[in-house]
C-alpha cells in the first residue's frame, strides 16, 4: 500500500511540475489551484477521525454559490487546451493507478483506501469547488466534469464511481444548495480533504420510479427528519454526508443528512459495482436539512446524475473495445488472427459506432445544460442509448473472448457486470 501511495504522490507532483511552466495556467486562473494541490499532495498521513465525530459547524456567512452558465456556442465538440490536458492526465491516472487496482478490489469487494490519498494528490474535489472556496470552478463545467468521469472510467467503472462520489456531492451542493447549506458543508469540504459523501436515492421497489418515493420527510417547524430505506448506496458505510431523496408534502425533494446513530446499515453486495461497497441504509427520524430553497429542479437533478453514469459507460465501453481489438489481433485460430474474421471485425466496428453515438448524445445534452438551456429530452435520449448499447458492448466483449471472456482472467466479465448499472441506477452521482 505504501508503494502505491508513494506512486500516486509522485504522479501527482510530476504532473503538476510538468504543466507548471505552461502559460495557460495564468490564462485560465489555474496557478492558485496547482499551488494548493502541491501543498495538499505533500501533507503526510491521514487523520483517523471516527465518522460520528465529524462536526459540521456553520461557518461565517458566505454569499450563495451559483456557477454562471458557460458563454460559448452550443455543442462545440472541440476541446479547449485545459480540457485536453485534463483528459490526458485523467487517462494516465486511470491507466497507471486505477486499472492495476481493479481486479483485486473486485475480488475483495472493498474500495482501496489508498485511492482516497490518490484523489487528494490529484486535487479531484477542487475541480468541483467554486473558486471563492479554494477550488477552480468559475462557471458551470459540465462538459469538463463528464470528461473527467469518462477518462477515469477507462481505468475501471466501479472504482471511478466510488472515487467520484464526494466529487458529485460537491457538484450538487454547488448547483442546488441553499446559502446555509453551502456555508456549512462546502466550506468544510474545502478544509477537510478526508470528508466523504455519497447519494442515497435508489429504493428497493420493482420498476423504481424516482418521482414516487417511499422514503418520507417530515417538517416540524423548519426541522426536518427522514424515515425510510435506500439501497445500492455507493460507499454508504464510510460516508460522512448523505444526499437523500424523500417525499415532502407529496413532492420529491433532496436532503442533506450527516452521519447519525439513527441511520442503520446492511451490506448489500450487487452483481456489479463490487469495489463500491454498496449498502442498504435505514433511516428512522434521522435529522436532515433541506438541500435547496425555492430554485430546486428535481428533474434536472436526476438528469445531471444520469449523464454522469453515461460518461462512465462511455469510458468503460472504450476500454472494452480497445481490449477486444488487442485480443482479436493476438488470438490465432486456423493460422491467422481472429480479427481477420468478418464476424469479429464487424462486431468491433459496431462497438466503435455505438460509442461515438453515445458520446454525441451525451455531449449534446451536456452542452445544453452547461449553457442553461432545457436539456431533459436530450438527457433522456442519452441515458436510453447508453443503457442499451453499453450492455450490448459488454455482451459482445465477452462473446469475442469466447471462453476467456467468461473467466476472471480477463476484465471484460467485470466490465459486463458493471455496465448493467447504467440502466438501473437513478442518479447516485452528479455532474
Amino acid at each position: 500500500m505504501t508503494n502505491m501511495v508513494n506512486k500516486a504522490q509522485g504522479f501527482g507532483l510530476s504532473l503538476i511540475t510538468k504543466i507548471a511552466g505552461s502559460e495557460v495556467l495564468d490564462q485560465l486562473k489555474l496557478r492558485k489551484f496547482l499551488e494548493k494541490s502541491l501543498y495538499q499532495g505533500s501533507k503526510a498521513g491521514f487523520k483517523t477521525l471516527n465518522q460520528t465525530q465529524k462536526i459540521f459547524k456553520p461557518q461565517a456567512k458566505i454569499n450563495k454559490q451559483r456557477l454562471p452558465n458557460q458563454e460559448k456556442s452550443l455543442f462545440d465538440l472541440s476541446l479547449s487546451e485545459e480540457q485536453q490536458m485534463l483528459s490526458d492526465a485523467m487517462r494516465q491516472f486511470a491507466s497507471e493507478v486505477l486499472r492495476p487496482l481493479a481486479q483485486q478490489a473486485n475480488h475483495d469487494e472493498l474500495f482501496p483506501q489508498q485511492l482516497w490519498q490518490h484523489s487528494t494528490d490529484l486535487g479531484l474535489n477542487f475541480y468541483a469547488l467554486p473558486e471563492s472556496l479554494g477550488g477552480v470552478a468559475t462557471e458551470k463545467n459540465i462538459v469538463t466534469n463528464l470528461l473527467i468521469a469518462e477518462h477515469l472510467a477507462h481505468g475501471d467503472f466501479s472504482l471511478c464511481a466510488g472515487l467520484l462520489s464526494s466529487f458529485s456531492v460537491i457538484n450538487a451542493l454547488t448547483q442546488w444548495g441553499s446559502a446555509e447549506v453551502q456555508a456549512k458543508y462546502l466550506t468544510t469540504f474545502s478544509e477537510d480533504s478526508e470528508l466523504k459523501a455519497t447519494f442515497a436515492v435508489q429504493e428497493n421497489t420493482p420498476a423504481f420510479n424516482p418521482f414516487q418515493l417511499k422514503t418520507q420527510a417530515t417538517d416540524q417547524n423548519g426541522q426536518y427528519s427522514i424515515s425510510g430505506e435506500k439501497t445500492a448506496v455507493l460507499l454508504g458505510q464510510s460516508a460522512d454526508i448523505l444526499l437523500v431523496s424523500a417525499m415532502l408534502n407529496g413532492q420529491p425533494e433532496v436532503f442533506v443528512v450527516p452521519r447519525h446513530p439513527s441511520i442503520q446499515m446492511k451490506k448489500s453486495p450487487a452483481m456489479g459495482l463490487k469495489p463500491a461497497e454498496t449498502v442498504t441504509l435505514y433511516f428512522e427520524n434521522s435529522p436532515a436539512e433541506r438541500l435547496s430553497d425555492n430554485d430546486f429542479n428535481y428533474t434536472a437533478f436526476l438528469d445531471l446524475g444520469n449523464l454522469m453514469w453515461c460518461a462512465l459507460a462511455i469510458g468503460t465501453c472504450t476500454a472494452a473495445k480497445e481490449y477486444c481489438i488487442e485480443y482479436a489481433n493476438d488470438r490465432l485460430a486456423f493460422g491467422e488472427p481472429i480479427s481477420h474474421r468478418q464476424s469479429v471485425a464487424f462486431m468491433i466496428a459496431d462497438m466503435a459506432i455505438e460509442i461515438d453515438a453515445m458520446r454525441m448524445l451525451l455531449l449534446n445534452a451536456a452542452s445544453l445544460a452547461e449553457s442553461g438551456q432545457p436539456f431533459h429530452r436530450e438527457a433522456y435520449l442519452a441515458r436510453l442509448l447508453c443503457a442499451e448499447k453499453s450492455m450490448k458492448i459488454g455482451t459482445d466483449s465477452v462473446q469475442i473472448l469466447g471462453g476467456h471472456g467468461f473467466t476472471k482472467e480477463h476484465p471484460v466479465e467485470r466490465w459486463y457486470r458493471d455496465l448493467r448499472a447504467v440502466a438501473i441506477m437513478q442518479s447516485g452521482l452528479h455532474v
